[in-house]
């Protein structure tokens, strides 16, 4: 049985694909030891949809998303982008130009604005640099007006384009990283944890903009969708259309935000959402030896579930032989013995 949600013509498809690590450095280092970062995870983002991975720190939600964009190149699976109608390229085999005009389309916004924009730069040269070096050539007139056209819609001014990201606060540098997104007209945007490091009040307005922009985009009839990594279940149920949860390489469950937050079924999910009103995830209550037989199987990829060293609900089975993900509704999907 085929358990991946259909969509009609995704702007992008993951499946099956696996990225490992080898788990020491250096020259003397211990070979045939790896932590299986990826490990088998499949999905689709559909036209205009947000699809939300969310996990804990560790569980590979940003090494996935680096692998969409081969900042990281993929051990096994495939990654299938259809960014013009009828056009579909095989991510992985894409080469020089191909790759360049792959990666204008799918554009990555990092956690840290800081770190991220060059502080030699102006925020004019910031938001135009890639757009100077790709095919379609405009000149300098045309980049400056749609920059600071670009600047004015994520919140800021056109009189900021002269300005560089140092003067500028930790939400204002994200709108200029945002901006820089949008640049290339992109099919996908890629937000890796855009709001986890502002406050909780700036956090809601970048939300809220990125809300807004993908809706004047479908308003104008042109497609943005975002691949959003988060942390926190409640910021994902509020901003994405449908949410994988990702554990130790695998997604556990994947569902609409609206079914997962009211209808929550693995273990696992469970915890996060309890994790809501405490803040953070407590670990006090998991035994050690439990926790241990969790990292097992991340660094030995044996074949059980990978939460069942924390699982209260787990079985001799569990720890045997990897539940499939299954249907336990509509466009619901569970990796469970016990839960499905």
């Amino acid at each position: 049985m085929n358990y991946r949600v259909s969509h009609v013509n995704p702007v992008i498809s993951v499946d099956n694909l696996r990225k490992r690590f080898n788990l020491e450095a250096g020259f003397f280092a211990q070979q045939g030891r790896y932590v299986h970062a990826v490990n088998g995870i499949s999905f689709r983002i559909g036209r205009n949809e947000t699809y939300g991975l969310v996990g804990e720190s560790g569980c590979g939600k940003t090494t996935t998303a680096r692998l969409l964009v081969r900042m990281y190149e993929a051990d096994e699976g495939d990654i299938f982008f259809q960014g013009s109608p009828g056009i579909i390229d095989n991510v992985r085999i894409l080469k020089d130009r191909q790759l360049k005009t792959y990666r204008e389309k799918v554009k990555y916004i990092f956690q840290d604005p800081a770190r991220s924009l060059n502080p030699r730069m102006t925020v004019y040269e910031v938001l135009t640099s890639g757009a100077r070096y790709s095919g379609d050539k405009k000149g300098n007139a045309r980049l400056r007006e749609e920059a600071a056209a670009l600047l004015e819609e994520v919140g800021m001014s056109a009189s900021d384009l002269e300005r560089r990201p140092a003067e500028f606060s930790g939400g204002q540098r994200q709108r200029i990283s945002i901006a820089r997104g949008l640049m290339m007209k992109p099919n996908l945007l890629i937000c890796d944890e855009v709001v986890s490091a502002l406050d909780v009040s700036i956090q809601g307005q970048i939300l809220n903009l990125l809300l807004d922009l993908r809706e004047s985009r479908k308003s104008s009839g042109e497609e943005l969708s975002f691949l959003f990594i988060a942390h926190d279940l409640k910021v994902a149920c509020y901003f994405c259309d449908r949410i994988g949860v990702m554990y130790r390489g695998e997604l556990m469950e994947e569902a609409p935000a609206a079914d997962l937050w009211k209808d929550h079924r693995h273990p696992y999910t469970e915890l996060l959402f309890s994790s809501v009103a405490h803040g953070e995830v407590s670990l006090s209550a998991i035994p050690s030896k439990a926790e241990t037989t969790a990292a097992a199987l991340a660094v030995h990829g044996e074949s059980g579930c990978a939460f069942a060293g924390r699982c209260p609900y787990a079985e001799e089975r569990c720890f045997k032989e990897k539940p499939e993900m299954k249907a336990v509704g509509e466009k619901h999907l569970l990796r469970c013995y016990k839960k499905g």
